[in-house]
């Protein structure tokens, strides 16, 4: 716990036996209450591995894609009670060692969510980004503050933290559960006046780090820019489905299947 804050850190998983353990070992133990990862049908031994590290470790019978993952991690981390929620994926392309630093900055009430930016610094290049995702990255970036009125150096980073009320408040059911998922919360939070942090993450490019081909990461920006349009729309009074007031929040009631729960 931080300023008796319980923090869990979630972990959406698919085929990542070979980095998971390295990730589990670089996260500080002593103010996590809890790791939940949800394996997204791995064809490999993802969940054997976290077995073994005595992860809570819950598995769907069919690939739900990266956001339903994701829903799936944000449903079981508020069954467990937590206040203060951490994504990381545990494919080791964003260093642990962050974890404290970012929960502080919302378990004291500074912040509503906290996000890990590879933009800041120019950690991004040094630690190997292709260019092509650091060019797009930083235009769809531009592009989304323009419409957005915010100035978040990137909206694109998968290491996060959110609060418990973001969690149960925001429509999130309603999201994509494709990888657009990220950009359609971060908007969310915007546009529902809640305080977005950011704190400089160095990143790991290799081949074991997952990462979107060419043509996935094209239909994710057009996505991107979809996603700042209605949101300037919604702004401007228009109904917009995404930013209704009246959408469907996470269902915690919905049956997860454990393969693991943490002893002790």
């Amino acid at each position: 716990m931080i300023n008796n804050k319980k923090i869990i850190v979630i972990m959406p998983a698919y085929n990542a036996e070979k980095t998971l353990e390295k990730t589990y070992n670089e996260i500080y133990q002593n103010f996590v209450d809890e790791i939940i990862l949800v394996d997204d049908f791995s064809s490999d031994n993802t969940k054997e591995i976290a077995k073994d590290l005595n992860i809570t470790t819950i598995v769907h019978e069919k690939n739900k894609g990266y956001g339903g993952n994701q829903k799936s991690c944000y449903r079981a981390a508020l069954k467990a009670g937590a206040d203060i929620v951490i994504m990381l994926h545990p494919d080791y392309q964003y260093t642990p060692k962050l974890l404290p630093a970012i929960a502080s900055m919302m378990a004291f009430g500074e912040y509503d969510a906290v996000i890990a930016s590879r933009m800041l610094g120019n950690s991004a290049l040094k630690g190997g980004m292709p260019m092509y995702k650091f060019v797009s990255n930083r235009f769809l970036t531009e592009f989304e503050n323009a419409l957005i009125g915010e100035k978040l150096s990137e909206y694109h980073t998968g290491f996060r933290g959110f609060t418990r009320e973001i969690l149960e408040k925001l429509p999130l059911e309603d999201c994509s559960d494709d990888f657009i998922f990220d950009n359609e919360m971060l908007a969310l939070i915007l546009f529902n006046g809640y305080k977005i942090g950011e704190i400089s993450c160095p990143t790991k490019y290799f081949a074991e780090a997952s990462s979107i081909n060419f043509i996935r990461s094209c239909k994710y920006g057009l996505e991107v820019l979809g996603v700042s349009l209605k949101y300037r729309l919604a702004k401007m009074g228009c109904k917009v489905k995404l930013f209704n007031s009246d959408g469907r929040v996470l269902d915690t009631e919905k049956e997860l299947v454990y393969y693991n729960k943490r002893q002790g």
